[in-house]
């Protein structure tokens, strides 16, 4: 996991995310994830990986010579609020990345608010497809990442003709 969020972010680094964090003595990550609500029950243990991840790479140093400042926000589990938090954290609190949501409900809410700021969403969870942003690192797979080559190994490794 530390290597992931260390990877991720370094290739985000050519972004726009490199220069502003360069100007800065740390580099703010944005945690949204639900602490409250129907959600929590999941994304609770989310927030508290990412900040095990933020914990871990300062302990080696930071990021680019930079220590990583976590700040927390809980939308509630509430799609509208999740739109509402993420403008704050770009524009309040000025997070150079985003790391959150858990379904796509919240990720349909915050993508608008993200391309017009200009901002950079890591995704961490399996989506329908069919979306795609610049603004938006989506690390889960898409269904044609899963059932095609499901069915090509049930049709082609086991020979499977009905199922």
């Amino acid at each position: 996991m530390k290597k992931m969020l260390k990877g991720l972010v370094l290739s985000a680094s050519a972004s726009a995310f490199a220069m502003s964090a360069m100007a800065a003595d740390t580099i703010k990550v944005g945690v949204l994830h639900s602490l409250s609500g129907t959600m929590a029950i999941s994304e609770t243990t989310l927030k508290d990986t990412v900040l095990m991840m933020i914990e871990e790479q300062n302990k080696e140093g930071g990021l680019l010579g930079k220590k990583l400042e976590p700040v927390v926000v809980d939308p509630a589990s509430n799609w509208p609020l999740f739109a509402e938090k993420t403008r704050e954290l770009l524009t309040k609190d000025e997070v150079d990345v985003i790391f959150g949501c858990w379904t796509s409900s919240s990720r349909k809410a915050v993508l608008p608010v993200i391309e017009e700021l200009n901002g950079l969403l890591f995704y961490p969870v399996q989506y329908e497809g069919e979306e795609s942003s610049k603004n938006v690192f989506y690390t889960g797979a898409a269904p044609n990442q899963q059932a095609v080559p499901a069915v090509d190994y049930l049709m082609n490794d086991l020979e499977v003709e009905r199922w």
